[in-house]
């Protein structure tokens, strides 16, 4: 797991770490201390802790004026016994939303197990940014993790979508390919 950085590619275009709106505003990395772990297995430092031990995250790309975020995890999704979703929405979210962000797009491919509990905080979530006509996506969920975020009633809150070539464009554009797949699925 060491050996999974998050994306690097658009650092020349925003560093969470360098943007005082940011909860991660003023962090510092090292490329060589692995401190971190996911159940024994140290995870490269670049991954930001947001008071989950078994899921880590990284703020790739955040425009104010779009009011938009793509956010890229790594670890396991625990609702039931973590509550991971509580700690993302209070510790991230919530200074996000304030801040102008109502889309989100969350890469998940890099998560391995989802475990749920009740949908009560992608409810609020969603009601939080639905004046804003705001959004939350999924971006490549793996396949055995579809069907228990389904069975869970997240997915009345959080859309699911693949996009595989992400990787390959600016943030602008997978912005504006997410956009328009979601706005075609529920037009």
């Amino acid at each position: 797991m060491q050996h999974l950085e998050p994306f690097y590619n658009w650092r020349h275009l925003y560093m969470a770490e360098e943007d005082p709106a940011s909860p991660f505003y003023g962090n510092e990395y090292s490329e060589f201390e692995f401190r971190d772990t996911i159940y024994n297995y140290y995870i490269h430092p670049q991954w930001d802790n947001f008071d989950s031990p078994t899921l880590y995250l990284k703020i790739l790309f955040v425009d104010y004026e779009e009011g938009y975020a793509i956010i890229e995890f790594l670890g396991e999704w625990n609702d039931a016994i973590g509550n991971d979703i509580m700690q993302l929405k209070r510790n991230i979210i919530d200074d996000m939303i304030r801040n102008g962000i109502s889309k989100f797009i969350l890469i998940v491919e890099n998560v391995l197990n989802f475990h749920s509990s009740d949908d009560s905080y992608y409810e609020e979530w969603n009601e939080d940014i639905a004046d804003e006509e705001g959004w939350i996506v999924m971006l490549n969920l793996p396949e055995h993790l579809k069907q228990e975020v389904k069975a869970a009633g997240i997915n009345y809150y959080v859309f699911q979508q693949e996009y595989d070539e992400w990787r390959t464009h600016l943030p602008a554009i997978v912005f504006q390919k997410v956009e328009d797949q979601l706005l075609k699925r529920i037009g």
